[in-house]
C-alpha cells in the first residue's frame, strides 16, 4: 500500500471534512478504516477510531492534526500546501493537536448540516 489517509468513513463529519479537501486540492488516496488490514499499517483497530492516519511511502504513520497536514501538503494548491506546512509547524502544532482531540471527541454531537 503506497501513502494512504485512513479515516473513520461511518463519520458524516470526517467525510464531509474529505470533501472538503478534494474541493482544496488535495491528492491522497483516502481509505475508510472498516476497509484496511490495520495490522498491514502497523496499527490497531483501536488506534484508526480514535484518529485519522496519514502512513507514508516509507510506511511513516502520522496521527491527527499532523495527518491532516501531511494530507494537506499534497494539495495541488500552493496555498493549501502552506497551510498544511504551518498546520505541522513547530509553534502550530502543540494548538492543533488540542484542537483535533477535542473535534475527535465530540464529531458525533456537530450538526446535522457537518455530516
Amino acid at each position: 500500500m503506497g501513502v494512504v489517509l485512513v479515516y473513520d468513513g461511518d463519520c458524516g463529519f470526517c467525510r464531509r471534512s474529505l470533501g472538503w479537501g478534494r474541493r482544496l486540492g488535495v491528492r491522497v488516496e483516502a481509505v475508510p478504516a472498516s476497509a484496511v488490514d490495520p495490522g498491514a499499517l502497523g496499527l490497531t483497530r483501536e488506534q484508526l477510531a480514535e484518529a485519522v492516519w496519514y502512513v507514508d511511502e516509507a510506511g511513516v504513520r502520522h496521527r491527527g492534526h499532523a495527518a491532516i497536514a501531511r494530507a494537506l501538503r499534497t494539495s495541488r494548491w500552493l496555498p493549501v500546501r502552506l497551510a498544511g506546512r504551518v498546520l505541522g509547524s513547530r509553534p502550530v502544532s502543540p494548538l492543533a493537536s488540542r484542537a483535533y482531540a477535542w473535534v475527535a471527541t465530540h464529531r458525533g454531537r456537530f450538526p446535522s448540516w457537518l455530516g
